[in-house]
């Protein structure tokens, strides 16, 4: 029997590596193929722009601190009140802006030396009718511009707080739009930020302010006494506590001229003492830079004005003497 001959495997071999070669170069192709898109976005995003064109940045995300906003704050509101406007009669002088950007205005009646200011509405549209009180004074005043002794001037700012009457006429209109009580922000000896509220008014939050004179209300009243030689001032407010001098302690002047107008309104004086400390007002700090004599004068409640008896009180007042 003759011998079997033995089989070659080389064709296997061969074909095995060719297919190998064949992978390796599909693998060299894929790299070069992504390699080649990775340059061509990179180009993409770092070419200059063309003249005219606007070149468009991937979004960036940015993280900002979280801000606390103030307690106090109340956001400006938009809504205007009915303006005080006379039919005839001398305009007001704009003689400041609120902290929303509200006019504050300013009447003039004489012409006289001797200078006398009132000032309503500083707790806004809480104390609502101190403002109808200064409107229904301006309007009697202009019809009856004999009530001004000859030598006298007086002026009035019906409305130190337009803000706060134009957001609400109760508890929510008496701070200004950054949440101070005005009445509480003059720079007086003794003005704090807070104070003990016992005795005192604690319907809703409320500040004397980052420093004295922090608002620009408070500071454009300050300007326009510091710009005059008041004999005496009148802060009107409401209600029923009283007439409360100028003064820490209280002045001698002051002191007279709240006797003198508690006599013809028969509003409380001494007035009534709840237990609150009244710290950084406008009519200590009045006297406390050249005023004659200042008081605090609250009518008997929020609604009425008391025309009647501050008709009287405005004879005594504008011929007062400190």
């Amino acid at each position: 029997m003759p011998p079997r001959k033995r089989s070659s495997h080389a064709w296997i071999y061969a074909i095995w590596g060719l297919n190998g070669l064949v992978v390796l170069c599909l693998l060299v192709v894929a790299v070069l193929y992504k390699t080649s898109l990775q340059v061509s976005a990179a180009d993409q995003v770092i070419a200059t722009a063309a003249p005219g064109e606007t070149r468009k940045l991937p979004p960036t995300s940015y993280f900002l601190p979280t801000l606390t906003p103030n307690p106090f704050y109340t956001p400006p509101v938009f809504e205007t009140v009915t303006p005080f406007v006379l039919v005839e009669g001398p305009r007001p002088t704009i003689i400041g802006f609120s902290f929303g950007g509200r006019p504050i205005e300013a009447y003039r009646f004489g012409v006289g030396e001797k200078e006398y200011l009132i000032v309503a509405g500083i707790h806004g549209g809480y104390e609502g009718n101190t403002i109808a009180l200064a409107n229904e004074l301006i309007t009697y005043i202009n019809e009856n511009p004999g009530v001004i002794p000859t030598d006298v001037t007086l002026y009035i700012i019906r409305n130190m707080n337009p803000d706060g009457e134009a957001r609400d006429d109760g508890v929510d209109g008496r701070v200004n739009n950054n949440g101070v009580d005005l009445n509480r922000n003059f720079p007086t000896k003794n003005w704090t930020a807070d104070w003990d509220r016992d005795g005192c008014w604690i319907y809703r939050p409320t500040t004397g302010g980052a420093y004295g004179g922090s608002e620009p209300e408070t500071r454009t009243v300050m300007s326009f006494i510091r710009g005059h030689k008041f004999k005496a001032l009148i802060s009107y407010h409401s209600a029923a506590l009283g007439i409360f001098p100028g003064g820490v302690p209280w002045t001698g002047p002051s002191k007279r001229l709240a006797k003198a107008l508690a006599k013809v309104t028969d509003y409380p004086y001494p007035p009534l003492d709840t237990g609150c400390e009244y710290t950084g007002t406008l009519a200590d700090w009045a006297v406390e830079n050249g005023v004659g004599a200042a008081v605090d004068m609250e009518l008997r409640d929020h609604k009425h004005t008391d025309f009647k008896e501050n008709l009287k009180a405005l004879q005594v007042f504008l011929n007062f003497q400190p």
